[in-house]
Parts: structure tokens; C-alpha cells; sequence
């Protein structure tokens, strides 16, 4: 049985069959959230929130407002990883795993500064 996994290099965050992403844009520092679930190996995008519009930040027209956010249903592929820049210059992101949310940096210690992470699957530990 295969779980979602953080992954970078040698480290590795099991996380569960489904996690929800979430992370404040550099410029317009609004909430961005999407929720992912395990579906075989791979990811599918079931749902995401965006907190406002602009720089490049549009919600598609079918998006609902409400509760202070944009809520829509991405139109994509399963997808086999979804890649993720870890930077100094901007706030990490927030991974959720049940009820259970922590900085990218809490679930992978040791992460370089500067690093690539992906979500993905993996087998269960």
C-alpha cells in the first residue's frame, strides 16, 4: 500500500493518502491551499482555496466564494509528483497531514535552505 510522501534527496516525510498544501503568495500574501489524495501512485488535485485575486492568482469561473476564499475543482491529470521550491525568501510551506499541520521544515528536518521537495507517493512505512 502506497502513502504520500514529502521527498528530498535522502530525506523522506510519510504523510498519509491524503494532505492538503497550503502557502502564502510572495507578492499579492494571500493564502493558497489545495488538497491532494492517493489515487493507485499517483496524485489527483480534488480541490484548492485561494484567498484573492491577482498576480497571476485568478480563480477559473466555475470558482465559489466563500468563507473568505475562492473555492474550485482544478481540471488536471492525476498527476506522479508535484515539485515544490524551498526557498529563504519566502515562508515555507504548510503541510497538512490529517489534523496534523506543520512547516515543510518541521516535516523534513535537516532540509537545506534552498532545496527542491517533492510530494509523491510512496510504500507504507
Amino acid at each position: 500500500m502506497n502513502v504520500i510522501c514529502l521527498v528530498a534527496g535522502l530525506l523522506v516525510a510519510p504523510l498519509g493518502e491524503a494532505v492538503t498544501l497550503q502557502w502564502i503568495h510572495s507578492i499579492q500574501k494571500t493564502l493558497w491551499a489545495e488538497d491532494y489524495r492517493l489515487r493507485g501512485s499517483k496524485l489527483e488535485l480534488t480541490s484548492a482555496r485561494v484567498q484573492g485575486t491577482g498576480a497571476g492568482m485568478e480563480p477559473p469561473p466555475d470558482a465559489i466564494y466563500r468563507d473568505g476564499a475562492w473555492h474550485y475543482t482544478p481540471a488536471l491529470p492525476l498527476l506522479a509528483t508535484v515539485t515544490l521550491r524551498h526557498s529563504p525568501y519566502v515562508a515555507p510551506y504548510t503541510v497538512c497531514a490529517g489534523n496534523d499541520c506543520r512547516p515543510l521544515t518541521a516535516w523534513l528536518p535537516g532540509l537545506p535552505e534552498d532545496a527542491l521537495v517533492s510530494l509523491q507517493a510512496c510504500p507504507a512505512p
